[in-house]
């Protein structure tokens, strides 16, 4: 049930360009210069810095298509480093934790707060102490939304970030410029409306955020769902989305990529395939879950008609829900071998975990199933990895990784690494 929300006030702090801020934070030298980060395989433009979204250069731009333009520009280029990012968004988000009794951390860069009855008097000025303290503290610049409701902080942080006179900071708690706003901005920039949404209501006439504010919430959940409905509530102040202490769990964990070259072998594939199960396996003890079952995917290159095509999905449910690498692996490989078939040239594999539940609920358990599948033993093998994650790398099987696309442009992990702390020279 949805309740009144007036003198509440959630602040979405969202760092701006994050993974080229953290970048930057140890390559001072690289401010106001051009800087992109890319996908895992180096493929895509995953982070762009405001000078390279200058020249016009999308998201998930391949680099093949803008090397013209990297050239030119000198755009700096990084290799995804997530040991890097990950550690960065812990001290973004240990920051924000000593500015608010209730912290919802929404991603790796981004946090709802609750600031109620807090600094009732000059909130904007309260917002503007922690914009300061994360640049300070960190080195990584946020703007900051205020709003009685997670939607409308959403927005506020959209409009603090595109329009630079807000100096970073916008409060949305008087309706008067919470309409003003609105009408500025487009449906499409509304948190939870998507591109399907988005071309129904344009064809309602429904084009701004305003538009979908002033619509009756019984009309938008019979055409459209609950999710809208509570948008709509939400837009007008009245909150219908509470703050997660907790993240919830993932209902579905998925890992994949492409080969650098196309694979012919099973072998090969079935390689790469156990490196993946391997990482999901991880992200799901990370959750503290269990999967009741596995999905595998192969797939050959669908651009390239000069060779034979060949795509196939196979799915298995769980007689017992595990998060047991060797357990996943083994299935994994299992499942492959039903798909796989010889004359091909594969481009990409995929596994994905479902029915997804918490480790502590009570699962069904095999009377004749004697595999060990010890917890401990798993956690033991998760921190090697962290500890050693190049040096030496824990598995169960012995995997063949010539199959994985070597990056370029990686950046040292200037924080988790003692070989790799940033030098400071002075003359």
């Amino acid at each position: 049930m949805a309740q009144s929300s007036s003198t509440a006030l959630i602040a979405l702090v969202d760092c701006n360009n994050f993974y080229v801020s953290c970048e930057r934070v140890f390559r001072p030298d690289l401010l106001n210069k051009p800087v992109a980060v890319l996908s895992n395989n180096d493929g895509c433009i995953v982070a762009r810095s405001q000078e390279v979204k200058d020249l016009g250069i999308k998201m998930a731009t391949p680099v093949h298509q803008v090397q013209h333009l990297i050239k030119r520009h000198k755009i700096h280029l990084f290799s995804s480093n997530y040991t890097l990012y990950a550690d960065m968004s812990h001290r973004v988000m240990q920051c924000l934790e000593s500015y608010t009794p209730r912290l919802e951390v929404y991603s790796i860069d981004e946090s709802f707060l609750d600031l109620t009855n807090i600094y009732i008097q000059n909130p904007e000025a309260y917002a503007l102490q922690i914009k300061q303290a994360v640049q300070q503290y960190t080195g990584i610049s946020v703007c900051v939304g205020l709003a009685p409701t997670k939607t409308l902080a959403k927005l506020a942080n959209y409009a603090a970030k595109k329009w630079r006179k807000t100096g970073g900071v916008l409060n949305l708690s008087d309706p008067v410029r919470r309409n003003k706003l609105m009408r500025l901005v487009p449906v499409n920039e509304v948190w939870g409306i998507g591109k399907q949404t988005t071309k129904r209501l344009q064809l309602m006439g429904i084009n701004t955020a305003y538009d979908l504010s002033i619509q009756s919430v019984e009309m938008m959940q019979a055409h459209f769902n609950i999710v809208v409905a509570r948008t709509v509530m939400e837009l007008n102040g009245t909150a219908c989305l509470s703050l997660e202490d907790i993240a919830p769990a993932k209902q579905q964990i998925v890992s994949s990529r492409s080969f650098k070259r196309r694979l012919t072998e099973y072998q090969e594939v079935a390689d790469a395939l156990s490196c993946f199960c391997t990482t999901a396996a991880e992200k799901l003890r990370q959750q503290n879950s269990v999967s009741g079952s596995i999905t595998v995917h192969i797939r050959t290159n669908p651009l390239n008609p000069n060779e034979p095509q060949y795509q196939r999905s196979i799915n298995t449910t769980l007689k017992q829900a595990t998060c047991d690498t060797r357990m996943i692996i083994n299935i994994g490989k299992r499942l492959l071998k039903e798909i796989f078939k010889s004359g091909y040239h594969y481009q990409k594999c995929s596994v994905q975990l479902g029915h997804i539940n918490l480790a502590t609920q009570i699962n069904q358990i095999d009377l004749f199933d004697n595999t060990d599948t010890s917890n401990d033993l798993m956690i033991a093998v998760d921190q090697i990895n962290q500890r050693f994650p190049k040096g030496i790398t824990v598995s169960t099987t012995g995997i063949n990784k010539s199959w994985q696309t070597p990056v370029e442009y990686l950046s040292q992990r200037y924080t988790t690494d003692w070989n790799e702390l940033v030098l400071v020279k002075c003359h």
